[in-house]
């Protein structure tokens, strides 16, 4: 960097700090559930997305932002700023039995408890999938959507922690809407009560995760459009993402021996003859298959037009209150797209239409494949495809920037010390008495100002028995019980050149160092 650009960058930087100094920023991380990489508009997707598409062409667009591949260890990092392992959400190899889904240790508080602390009003609305109860974490308000098996139901859903009447839910109830619905209420009450205070909302929805529900007329809008199949849709999204610089990688190839994670033939025969497990060539499938296929596909496609939907009359709630301007608003999914089928909760009667209430569907490993575009793998593995999220970033007040990318690699971890930066909150050294170890995440703020690097010593990975690491360009990664694999992720994120026999140094450092965390980790538990 040459000392004019220096002297713009810290300038700008300086000038983001001073603005965000003379009034708390507020805080709005949406968070969607299975959702691919390519299945925005922005990131390359045919899926109407205007709402989200806007924030992108007014904001930020992070081309290699990454979560942990699963539900549950992402929401421990986006809102602790630690490995999931670090705080006893995620299992650890050599642990019996522990630290799957277990309490945090009590000098791990969210993110929520530091904002409380220094004036900040919370609000949760959405999935919850963390450890304790919603209130007691730091939060004012929450809508916990625990009914994950029935997009059109409300029952054992929680209103601040109290179990909440499903008879009292509308009539046309459906679980998108419903958490919006809140986070609208959320933000009307704060204006009306807590004016001039600063807030940080949650909103987490459960869509597009299965079982696959929308209302017939959306899904209606996108019957057609899937039938050309999953080989043509990655191909058009792939040309898209190479068009506007999102990506400097080839296209993956299908791996049609590669099937969802986790096995359950009898749901197969249940789904009946437009069910197939496989990601094989689209003209290779019966007529029923490609109908079946496309229409999961356009029931997909239809939960995230409705996110969209929701998050536009979110947004027109923050103009109304004028909180747009001043508030950071970032969004990213859980982890990559699913290729799982199975039928859970009420099962699926093959006489229900597709998407309603009766049905119960998952999106299977073919147009996984196309949500999780130019990547490889989907949800719970490690290579690209599981881990990697689109990250807009939108604040009118601190970005000046409009639909810029960054291409620093960056994490779920990142959020905590970005939001702690921007709120001018310092982190304490301790808390309940425990020492708090040093976080691993690092701050976003810089990027807002320019495409810089963040510079890290490395990102590291394991759920279900996957693993990788990822320093500087290169990665090591490995499915459960395979070989490791080694790449450079700077020309190569399809993962398709294994450099692991020509690298036999680096293939050893970067495995000695997967190991040394794994060690580290284990001291903390």
């Amino acid at each position: 960097m040459n000392k004019t650009r220096f002297h713009i960058f810290f300038l700008s930087l300086f000038v983001i700090l001073a603005q965000a100094k003379t009034e708390k920023p507020n805080f709005l991380v949406i968070l969607v559930d299975d959702m691919g990489y390519s299945d925005l508009g922005c990131y390359g997707g045919e899926i109407d997305t205007p709402n989200l598409d806007g924030l992108a062409e007014n904001g930020l667009r992070f081309s290699q932002f990454y979560n942990t591949g699963r539900c549950w260890p992402t929401r421990a990092s986006i809102l602790t700023g630690y490995y999931a392992q670090q705080v006893r959400r995620d299992k650890l190899p050599g642990i019996k039995g522990g630290g799957g889904r277990s309490v945090r240790p009590a000098w791990a508080p969210l993110v929520t408890e530091y904002l409380k602390q220094d004036g900040y009003q919370n609000y949760h609305s959405g999935k919850w999938h963390i450890d304790g109860k919603v209130l007691a974490n730091g939060f004012h308000q929450s809508w916990r959507v625990n009914n994950q098996g029935d997009f059109f139901s409300a029952k054992g859903n929680q209103l601040n922690d109290i179990p909440f009447n499903a008879e009292q839910a509308t009539e046309n109830y459906y679980s998108t809407t419903a958490t919006a619905n809140h986070a609208i209420e959320c933000l009307a009450n704060h204006q009306k009560d807590h004016t001039g205070k600063p807030f940080f909302h949650y909103l987490a929805f459960i869509a597009p995760h299965f079982p696959l529900h929308a209302p017939q007329d959306v899904i209606q809008k996108y019957k057609e459009r899937y039938l050309r199949g999953w080989d043509k849709v990655r191909e058009q999204r792939f040309a898209r993402q190479k068009k506007i610089g999102l990506i400097n990688t080839t296209l993956s190839n299908l791996e049609p021996k590669v099937g969802p994670p986790y096995v359950f033939p009898d749901a197969i025969k249940k789904l009946g003859p437009g069910e197939i497990d496989r990601p094989i060539p689209w003209d290779q499938l019966s007529g029923k298959q490609k109908e079946f296929q496309a229409t999961k596909m356009a029931i997909h496609a239809a939960m995230i037009d409705i996110v969209d939907r929701e998050i536009g009359r979110v947004i027109k709630q923050l103009k109304k209150m004028k909180a747009f301007e001043n508030t950071l608003i970032l969004f990213a999914s859980d982890n990559g797209a699913s290729a799982e089928i199975m039928i859970r909760s009420g099962g699926h009667d093959p006489q229900a239409p597709l998407g309603s209430s009766k049905s119960y569907l998952c999106l299977g490993p073919g147009f996984s494949s196309a949500g999780n575009t130019p990547f490889r793998r989907h949800k719970t593995w490690v290579h690209e495809g599981g881990i990697s999220t689109p990250l807009i970033a939108h604040w009118p007040k601190g970005i000046k920037a409009k639909g810029a990318l960054r291409h620093t690699p960056a994490h779920v971890i990142d959020i905590v010390p970005t939001v702690l930066k921007m709120a001018g909150i310092p982190k304490p050294s301790s808390w309940k008495n425990q020492k708090i170890p040093t976080a691993p995440g690092k701050s976003l703020v810089p990027t807002f100002a320019s495409d810089v690097t963040i510079q890290r010593d490395h990102l590291w990975w394991f759920h279900d028995g996957h693993r990788a690491v990822r320093k500087g360009d290169f990665k090591l990664v490995s499915a459960k019980n395979e070989s490791w694999e080694l790449y450079n992720l700077k020309t190569d994120r399809a993962e398709s050149k294994n450099l692991v026999n020509q690298k036999p140094k680096l293939k050893e450092k970067l495995k000695n160092l997967w190991n040394d965390q794994v060690e580290e980790f284990k001291r903390l538990n």
